[in-house]
């Protein structure tokens, strides 16, 4: 994808909530261009909301976010998109009547870059997910838990994004089709994308983080290596069930 300099992300002091339910407190972060970066924790945590407010669905309250080098405080999510910014949300969220191809062309819509290079990125995202192009031309809604999440990142993937953030990609899906996501996201890090991990799965999401950070009720409680992490005797305890 389109290579950046500078900090793929910053966040320093975010605060975000619903209503008068305040979620997110003084939430610091740091991300490099080209690195994997997970974010676990506790359902409640705050995991979701933060990506929610790092892609302009949810307001940034307090503090200040920067997307390869773009203020984010403020900007629609389809600025955000716009910016080289792709999000694979908890739940899927398809076109369910649409074709597989018709959902994955649509992640490049209105983007005259992604438009562009649909072609080529179409290609990728077949060579990521082969059991896709077998159903390309099959409609969305009938397709398996797996084959949904396949077409939901694949349709991030059209957008040409430079920073990509992903929210519990293998929930609900067989250990099978776990690994088969795993290793395509992986794939997709070494190809130059940045990655920003929301998982259930803490154990394989840490694996293949080069960096992690836990969130608690809000807040970033331990943060480090995906090695330290895995060897914490807090995160061990908390969810690893070690």
């Amino acid at each position: 994808m389109r290579p950046h300099a500078g900090a793929a992300l910053e966040v320093r002091g975010l605060e975000a909530g619903y209503g008068k339910i305040q979620v997110l407190w003084g939430i610091d972060l740091d991300v490099a261009p080209g690195e994997f970066v997970t974010v676990i924790g506790a359902n409640g945590a705050g995991k979701t909301t933060l990506l929610r407010a790092l892609t302009g669905l949810l307001p940034i309250r307090k503090g200040t976010a920067s997307a390869l080098g773009t203020p984010l405080k403020g900007r629609s999510a389809a600025a955000i998109v716009r910016g080289g910014v792709g999000h694979v949300p908890e739940g899927r969220q398809l076109f369910p009547l649409m074709t597989v191809r018709e959902n994955l062309d649509a992640g490049a819509d209105y983007l005259p870059h992604a438009k562009a290079r649909a072609p080529r990125n179409r290609a990728f995202v077949y060579e990521l997910f082969p059991r896709l192009r077998e159903r390309e031309f099959q409609i969305a809604g009938t397709l398996s838990g797996g084959e949904r999440q396949m077409v939901a990142i694949g349709r991030a993937l059209m957008s040409d994004p430079q920073l990509l953030f992903v929210d519990e990609p293998s929930l609900g899906l067989s250990p099978a089709l776990s690994q088969a996501v795993f290793t395509a996201l992986a794939h997709v890090n070494a190809e130059g994308t940045t990655m920003v991990l929301v998982e259930q799965n803490v154990q394989r999401s840490l694996q293949l983080a080069d960096h992690a950070v836990v969130l608690e009720t809000g807040e970033v409680r331990l943060r480090g290596t995906g090695a330290e992490l895995l060897a914490h005797p807090q995160v061990k305890e908390a969810y690893l069930s070690l």
